[in-house]
């Protein structure tokens, strides 16, 4: 059987851009797929997450011919995408999940957010710096396993609702290249107590960094590099030995 193989992040420079198409034999598993292209990278797959069409798997999950696998490294940062439009207007939706490549204006998305009943409402607006650990940033570049990062945000923005009570949650993140000062992420959280808000946004932000296939590359002044990510929570990480 075949399936196809999507590098992400840092793991297109050891393992190539473009997705490829690798054949196993019936019945193999996420960890033999490892294994195989493990002879090519041996280090390039240590601590990474696996999914299998879009969703994240263990290394014992059984491959189908035609499946396809995304090969993740640790993250640094089911709907449509809402347009630009879409995000300003008043809505009645509970949450609301989007990437664009487009700058994010914080204010006309938390107009929207707000309704009557709410006594709160918590942003964290995350932006590109000019400088990381000493180093001169000159701008930052953004990329996603965009299905699956939006499917991730969507369920993230639902349990938070239902973790914390709270009435409405907005995700939004940029891809693409990002100037200093720009909006990267944008998390907006509106409810009726301020204490339920501020444990939801943190929440969501934490999460976010930890387990939604975004990436971001660091240009410097002297040089560029793949931001070291976070690593994944248990249960998500799969080693290239085979383990989980």
């Amino acid at each position: 059987m075949q399936v196809r193989v999507i590098a992400f992040g840092v793991l297109k420079d050891w393992l190539g851009a473009a997705p490829s198409s690798v054949e196993l034999r019936e019945g193999a598993s996420v960890a033999d797929l490892l294994e195989k292209l493990g002879a090519r990278a041996p280090q390039a797959l240590h601590g990474i997450a696996v999914s299998v069409n879009a969703e994240y798997a263990t290394a014992a999950q059984v491959l189908r011919d035609g499946d396809e696998i995304g090969l993740l490294p640790p993250v640094s940062g089911g709907s449509a995408v809402p347009t630009a439009d879409a995000l300003d207007e008043k809505s009645e939706e509970r949450e609301v999940v989007a990437l664009t490549r487009e700058r994010i204006d914080t204010e006309k998305l938390v107009a929207a957010a707000k309704r009557g009943e709410d006594g709160a409402v918590v942003i964290f607006d995350g932006i590109v710096r000019n400088n990381t650990r000493g180093r001169e940033t000159l701008y930052l570049d953004y990329e996603a396993y965009e299905e699956m990062a939006l499917r991730q945000m969507k369920e993230l923005a639902a349990q938070a609702r239902e973790r914390c009570g709270v009435r409405h949650v907005t995700i939004v993140h940029r891809l693409g290249r990002l100037e200093i000062g720009e909006t990267s992420v944008l998390i907006i959280v509106a409810s009726a107590h301020r204490a339920a808000a501020f444990d939801a946004c943190r929440w969501v932000i934490d999460t976010l960094k930890q387990t939604v296939p975004i990436w971001k590359k660091e240009t410097f002044a002297d040089g560029a590099v793949w931001a070291a990510g976070e690593p994944f929570p248990d249960g998500i990480a799969v080693n290239g030995g085979g383990g989980q």
